[in-house]
């Protein structure tokens, strides 16, 4: 008898457990001190970015670097012990562009994504969509829809590295995109709106199933600075390197400012899920980034992941040729190519008018008779 009751103790305890990781119910009272003047700013820097992982081309580009917390119980004293995060961006007139750099040491276990780090990135959709609870919409599953939850839609995109080789390019596929959805079967980065934690889906998917013509229009890469290879990796050389190795681990990404989002098909409820969010070339929006890492090597659990901040983060899209304090300054063989112009139509303006000039001033030619000849 008293075996059987332990017995029983010990799985609702671990049910309990369970219920908590899986759902991201929290433990306490949320609390959050954010600093809301903190933003990036992406600046038009066309040309720039090759998108393969490397942090090379971005050594001009200026940073913006946070610390990390965890994301339930953004505590001090549990605070991301490696190091902070650095995030820069910028944009070129079409696509937007992030680099992601965070000190880790490596950890690689392929096929399981849980022992590898993993990022997120979320942006704000709808306009009463909180930071909090992904998106806030108090209703559940089951009776969360475009209408239940309006408002509420957040834009997320979640990579995962167990699968994905070190230095390719994943994200959006022709596989996965002719199916109509965010999804990416190769290297698990997804492209995926919320209304909350519990109402997460792939784009183009909801909660009756497909019901739409949505495709996942972000790609990207990863690195780690322990690598003794610049590029060239195949699956058969996983893990790539020792583990436990010290050094950084680079996600880049980048996606088009505007997407097809709005000409989607209407869903069985007749409105349309809004599931990508729109960058404005000279507009703002609200982002947050995340970070999983098997500390320990222990392997995390979707709730155990670590923010920049406890609430949304601003992310300026400057226009181009702006410059504003803190950003990072174009670089000096622009300001050289533009210089050089600008030079060489001054020379070949006063060229022109110099010929004129001559073309059309008066020929005072003196008179010599022939005889004097």
């Amino acid at each position: 008898m008293m075996v059987r009751v332990i017995l029983l103790t010990l799985l609702v305890l671990g049910s309990g457990i369970t219920r908590r990781v899986i759902s991201h119910e929290e433990s306490g009272v949320w609390s959050c001190e954010s600093n809301s003047e903190i933003q990036v700013q992406a600046d038009f820097r066309p040309g720039v970015i090759t998108l393969d992982g490397h942090a090379d081309d971005w050594k001009d580009i200026d940073g913006f670097e946070f610390s990390l917390l965890p994301a339930l119980d953004p505590d001090e004293d549990q605070e991301y012990k490696d190091g902070k995060m650095t995030v820069k961006a910028l944009h070129d007139g079409n696509d937007i562009f992030l680099l992601l750099q965070v000190d880790g040491d490596y950890a690689y276990s392929k096929g399981d994504n849980s022992k590898c780090p993993s990022v997120a990135l979320m942006f704000q959709i709808g306009d009463q969509a909180t930071y909090h609870n992904m998106g806030g919409c108090k209703h559940q599953k089951g009776s969360c829809t475009n209408k239940t939850c309006k408002g509420h839609e957040v834009d997320i995109m979640h990579f995962s590295i167990g699968n994905a080789i070190p230095g390719r390019l994943y994200g959006g596929n022709p596989v996965d995109n002719r199916e109509g959805n965010g999804g990416d079967r190769f290297g698990h980065l997804v492209d995926v709106y919320a209304w909350n934690p519990h109402c997460r889906y792939l784009d183009g998917m909801g909660p009756s199933g497909n019901d739409s013509s949505a495709q996942n229009d972000w790609k990207g890469a990863w690195w780690h600075s322990s690598f003794t290879v610049h590029s060239g990796f195949v699956e058969e050389d996983s893990p790539y390197s020792t583990g436990g190795q010290k050094g950084t681990y680079y996600f880049e990404f980048s996606r088009p400012l505007r997407t097809m989002d709005r000409l989607q098909q209407p869903d069985s409820n007749f409105s349309v899920a809004l599931q990508d969010v729109q960058f404005t070339i000279g507009g703002s929006s609200k982002m947050s980034v995340a970070l999983w890492y098997p500390v320990g090597g222990n392997p995390w659990h979707g709730s155990g992941h670590y923010t920049i901040n406890c609430d949304w983060v601003g992310l300026d899209i400057a226009s181009g040729g702006s410059n504003p304090t803190g950003s990072a300054k174009p670089s000096s063989s622009w300001d050289v190519a533009s210089a050089f112009s600008l030079l060489f139509s001054v020379a070949a303006l006063c060229v022109a008018v110099f010929v004129a000039y001559q073309v059309s001033r008066p020929k005072n030619i003196a008179f010599t008779p022939v005889e004097n000849l």
